[in-house]
């Protein structure tokens, strides 16, 4: 059951990162209250990657990369769990 709720978490998660990222191709649309309330839950996040990787032509790769890093840290922590189950 708790593997399950962090499952249901880490998707959750996943799916506001690309919602807010799917956001910027509407004017407007970060000015809304689900636009600053996904702000405030996933800039904190993207911005570690944006430090890193720059936008090339214009266009920000670092969601891309901050979904595959959350991705490999589920599939850790699952990893971790179960060894704790056995």
């Amino acid at each position: 059951m708790l593997v399950t709720i962090i499952s249901r978490l880490f998707q959750l998660y996943q799916l506001a990162i690309v919602v807010y990222i799917l956001m910027s191709w509407f004017p407007g649309a970060y000015n809304t209250r689900i636009g600053q309330f996904l702000g405030q839950i996933c800039e904190p996040f993207l911005s570690i990657f944006r430090r890193f990787i720059p936008a090339i032509a214009g266009l920000d790769f670092s969601p891309i990369i901050a979904l595959l890093v959350l991705q490999f840290a589920e599939s850790g922590l699952f990893y971790l769990l179960s060894f704790l189950t056995y």
